[in-house]
């Protein structure tokens, strides 16, 4: 590999080291996992374990030190707040899963145990890692039967006002919610 290709295979890998401290969605043993496996695959010969140790704990040091900047109250706490108003009326939040069919097994788990949701939101961890960066977190809306929501539900007009609620600004485009906020999650909760 020359050299230009692999100084961005290694920016890429920061990249995705960074990402996994913001997201918070792992443990740090799972984080030093993917991280490790990253490193595996795209540099291999290097001693990935110590790479990975290296660049994880930079990025838990620079969330450190970005987020003394941030305001009290964050997108990020506004995203909790408005999944926590959707669980009482029975909308059950997926954060960070696998993709879609992750979803749905969940939903089917959940009927199948005689607890089918009026409605299911659910978001990818590539979604967050978006919403790190680009400040957009788009939302996928479900009724609990698995039919996707369409403009005028009301499942969606109850989802997206709770959203203007705490605050965030968000809109239902092609088949998706797309929420205005940074993910931007405090240190202490992303470390496990």
């Amino acid at each position: 590999m020359s050299s230009p290709a692999r100084e961005r295979v290694e920016q890429d890998l920061q990249d995705f080291a960074r990402l996994q401290v913001r997201a918070g969605l792992l443990s740090e043993a799972d984080a030093l996992r993917e991280v490790v496996e990253a490193i595996s695959a795209e540099l291999p010969g290097i001693d990935a374990q110590v790479l990975a140790r290296a660049w994880l704990a930079k990025a838990r040091a620079d969330l450190r030190g970005d987020q003394a900047a941030w305001p009290e109250v964050t997108d990020y706490d506004r995203l909790q707040s408005v999944f926590a108003e959707c669980e009482p009326h029975d909308v059950r939040v997926l954060q960070g899963v696998d993709d879609h069919w992750s979803a749905k097994a969940e939903l089917d788990r959940l009927t199948a145990a005689d607890s089918q949701p009026r409605g299911l939101a659910w978001f990818t961890q590539t979604d967050v890692w978006h919403a790190i960066d680009d400040g957009m977190l788009e939302v996928n809306l479900w009724h609990g039967t698995t039919a996707n929501v369409a403009p005028g539900d009301s499942l969606l007009t109850a989802v997206l006002s709770c959203f203007g609620r705490h605050g965030l600004k968000a809109h239902f485009d092609e088949g998706r919610i797309e929420v205005a906020a940074h993910w931007h999650r405090r240190a202490a909760e992303s470390e496990s």
